[in-house]
């Protein structure tokens, strides 16, 4: 039953990592997706705003800047979304160009295209998922060899 420990976290540690390497293919297939066939609309900053994590005791203090835009499609609709990490130089009342897919203008982003970027991010991020599942099953096998040994050492 002890040996079940040395088996279920790894597992679900892998079960976190690759939802989280699904979540980031996913972002990066739509923002893709929306550089490449998404239209094209003028939309306005209504609000800027940072939130920060970290900074207990000696940890690092991380902080992201959102926005939140609104804009007009071509059937007319007016559409409010919320962006994390855009630049810093887009404040409050500035106009930028925002790229939807028709069929999902909340999706929006005012992310101007930049692919290799783009992949470079979710290149650096999978290649850390996956260091992240390769340890964890390389500490099961390990763990496994051990319980094995100790199983045909005991009497």
């Amino acid at each position: 039953m002890f040996e079940l420990f040395f088996y279920l976290v790894p597992t679900l540690m892998i079960a976190g990592a690759g939802w989280g390497a699904y979540l980031l293919i996913r972002r990066a297939r739509r923002i893709g997706r929306t550089w490449e066939h998404g239209l094209t609309a003028e939309a306005r900053c209504l609000r800027m705003y940072t939130t920060t994590s970290g900074g207990g005791g000696d940890t690092s203090v991380s902080t992201t800047l959102h926005h939140v835009y609104e804009y007009t499609t071509r059937d007319g609709r007016a559409v409010r979304f919320e962006e994390r990490g855009g630049p810093a130089t887009v404040l409050e009342g500035d106009f930028v160009t925002v790229r939807y897919l028709p069929e999902r203008p909340d999706l929006a982003t005012a992310l101007p295209p930049s692919r290799g970027r783009l992949a470079a991010e979710s290149g650096c991020l999978l290649t850390f998922l996956g260091v992240i599942i390769v340890f964890c099953l390389g500490f099961m096998a390990v763990a496994h060899t051990m319980f094995e040994e100790a199983g045909s050492l005991m009497p």
